[in-house]
């Protein structure tokens, strides 16, 4: 089981009251939300492995250089010796520190690679992986990794972690008209504003949906374009002629990367704390209270 911690931790946030403090007052409603949506999980899906997967860089200037639109609207500050700052919630902020120690004393693994995003790890674990996958994200972009062939879905939440889209090639072609492999060149097509790639002018998600029916893929719309026969009206013809250049350089950016150098972890679910004196100071100084003991006795069960 990946997990996408951004998303899940925001969810949390949101979606927990921040009347649940530390004894200090301090806001931890996204610590406890996100230690309850973890037992939710492990409860529900009994997970061999369990990766907590980070954002070390959440705007990888790789990236930003084929689109410079690319999540631009959700940058705070622009720094210049290192990652951009994302615009997030003053009292959010504070907390993900929280999370990963609190993460790094149970034992459960979190791995976050610099220069790349928590989706390209995903990808990366995914691609690794020997068995079936479980990717929990609030992130629709992951749906490419989607593979009934492999057993990988996205568990994608609904509400809290307890109402899960289970997510797999059926649901993509009911909702999407594509596949897994077919979900990037639908989003490169179709564009995100919520990551700033503007996407082919005119281009929707049904049409986008329907041109891949008739194509194939990408490759094969844009091939397309140059086929007087082809099935194409004027005014496709002529958005896809003039998105050339934002069709060259979206796939790379729409695509979860595959090849991430990931560090040697252990990704094996934890049955106890790694660092009991760590966590017991951690739950202490933060009222972490039966948030933290019902994980721990689930991790035990």
């Amino acid at each position: 089981m990946l997990l996408d911690s951004a998303s899940l931790y925001f969810r949390a946030y949101f979606g927990v009251p921040e009347s649940v403090r530390a004894p200090d007052g301090t806001p931890v409603n996204a610590v406890r939300g996100l230690l309850e949506f973890i037992d939710r999980l492990v409860k529900d899906h009994h997970p061999d492995d369990l990766v907590a997967c980070m954002d070390a860089d959440w705007r990888p200037q790789w990236r930003v250089d084929l689109i410079p639109s690319y999540k631009a609207h959700r940058v705070a500050e622009v720094t210049a010796s290192g990652p951009d700052t994302e615009e997030v919630p003053d009292t959010l902020s504070p907390q993900v520190p929280v999370i990963e120690a609190v993460l790094d004393a149970l034992g459960i693994a979190r791995v976050g690679v610099a220069e790349y995003e928590a989706d390209d790890v995903i990808g990366t674990f995914t691609a690794q992986a020997k068995g079936p996958v479980d990717i929990v994200t609030g992130d629709r972009d992951l749906y490419q990794l989607v593979d009934d062939a492999r057993g990988i879905r996205v568990l994608y939440p609904l509400k809290g972690v307890g109402t899960l889209q289970l997510t797999d090639e059926a649901v993509l072609r009911e909702k999407y008209g594509v596949n897994g492999s077919g979900y990037a060149d639908l989003a490169t097509l179709r564009g995100d504003p919520s990551d700033g790639l503007p996407g082919v002018p005119g281009i929707g998600e049904k049409t986008a949906a329907k041109l891949l029916a008739e194509f194939g893929d990408l490759a094969g719309i844009m091939a397309a374009v140059d086929k007087p026969t082809a099935r194409l009206t004027p005014s496709q013809r002529k958005r896809l002629h003039e998105a050339r250049p934002y069709v060259a350089v979206a796939p790379k950016v729409v695509k979860v990367a595959d090849d991430v150098p990931l560090p040697p972890v252990d990704t094996a679910l934890p049955r106890a704390p790694r660092d009991p004196a760590a966590l017991d100071a951690l739950a202490a100084r933060w009222g972490l209270g039966g948030s933290l003991n019902r994980l721990l006795t689930t991790l035990q069960s």
